[in-house]
């Protein structure tokens, strides 16, 4: 193996979606040294290159906030030099919708400029247009040692005390012989697009256009290959295009009245994979409560149910030591991942990652299980963060 350059660093994050920003910024604010890797060149994953531009609630639907600190931030970060705006009476609301809690609607591009600004201030070394290709373990075998990444400047070595799988689909984890739990997606898209089909007068209207396939001839997808991935890029595709040749061959001067804005430029699979964790996440268990936790998360459908998410489901089961996983590779199967995998808990399992990791770093731990979760716990409540129901004014079921 021809490897051209090799850094090392306290703690390495892989992915700059939502997760792995809010584990860099945390274990940055720790004192850290942290570089962030990234295959593309836009922080924000999903909710920026992806176009999924919806800051979903951090509220529970009853006027009770339950996320805080750097889910509460980003979410404000997300507005700062774009539109979107809060619904002002939340906190007044009993089962409210979606529409009427604490969240948000942003501009991708207005995001990105704010995480920019973020990852700069806290001094995060970032790794653009770098992919994460293999896996080193130490002479013992028990702990991973670095990871093999490919850029412009060829193979290099990027070594850590430990490290943060937020790549929503295990590109680390899953190198490492992890095991990961897969599910179905179906063919879909989201893209921006301009629609003038307005009265006469009205300016150019830059809107959503979503797509989920539907029938028994529906195509799914399990898990992400390199073929999976062109094909359902390829054919989401397709049905953009012709849904514009449809709409557009009805209107007077159809390809100026509405035309595609801006394209995805990510695969927008929702579940590809996630690790077996120490713990598993599944249905039913929105009520239960867990002392390992290190933060909640509302089900963003429905107003009532507050998740505590444990500490056990950020790190595999079994596998070597120095690594913890956050967002979309958060342990969880059926509907307790759909909780995980939106941006407020992604953001907080970042920032309970990013935490855990500089604990790991400090302690010279590398086996998460024997952290002290107290301690984790304490660090992430100096945060900000709520951990249990209790702490927000809810009670046990």
């Amino acid at each position: 193996m021809n490897i051209k350059f090799s850094v090392q660093y306290d703690i390495v994050v892989a992915g700059a979606g939502i997760a792995g920003i809010a584990a860099a910024l945390q274990a940055a604010r720790c004192g850290k040294r942290v570089a962030l890797l990234e295959k593309m060149i836009l922080p924000g994953g999903l909710a920026t290159s992806g176009l999924v531009y919806i800051y979903l609630p951090l509220c529970d639907g009853n006027g009770t906030q339950v996320l805080y600190g750097l889910p509460e931030e980003l979410l404000l970060a997300s507005i700062a030099y774009g539109p979107g705006d809060i619904p002002p009476d939340w906190r007044k609301e009993k089962n409210a919708p979606e529409l009427r809690r604490y969240r948000t609607v942003f501009s991708p591009a207005a995001f990105i400029l704010a995480l920019d600004e973020l990852l700069e201030r806290h001094g995060v070394d970032l790794w653009y247009d770098t992919c994460v290709c293999d896996t080193v373990l130490n002479s013992e075998g028990d702990a991973v040692e670095s990871l093999i990444v490919c850029n412009t400047s060829g193979l290099g070595r990027i070594s850590a005390g430990c490290f943060i799988d937020a790549s929503g689909d295990c590109s680390v984890a899953g190198k490492t012989g992890v095991d990961c739990i897969s599910e179905e997606n179906y063919l879909s898209i989201w893209a921006l697009q301009c629609d003038r089909r307005r009265p006469a007068g009205f300016e150019s209207d830059i809107r959503m256009y979503s797509y989920i396939e539907e029938g028994s001839e529906r195509r799914i997808y399990r898990g992400m290959n390199g073929r999976s991935c062109s094909d359902f890029v390829v054919r989401s595709r397709r049905v953009l295009r012709e849904y514009y040749r449809r709409e557009q061959a009805q209107l007077p001067c159809g390809r100026d009245q509405l035309y595609a804005l801006k394209l995805p430029v990510i695969p927008q699979f929702r579940k590809i994979y996630c690790i077996t964790g120490a713990h598993v996440l599944d249905d039913g268990q929105s009520d239960w409560h867990f002392e390992d936790s290190i933060g909640l998360a509302p089900d963003w459908r429905r107003a009532g149910p507050v998740w505590e998410i444990p500490f056990r489901a950020l790190y595999p089961e079994k596998s070597p030591g120095g690594l913890l996983v956050a967002g979309r590779c958060v342990s969880a199967r059926n509907d307790a991942w759909e909780i995980t995998r939106v941006i407020p808990a992604a953001a907080m399992t970042g920032q309970a990652a990013g935490c855990a990791a500089a604990l790991m770093v400090e302690r010279g731990i590398r086996i998460p299980a024997e952290l002290n979760v107290s301690e984790l716990q304490l660090s992430l409540r100096k945060s900000g963060v709520r951990i249990f129901r209790e702490e927000c004014g809810l009670q046990r079921s």
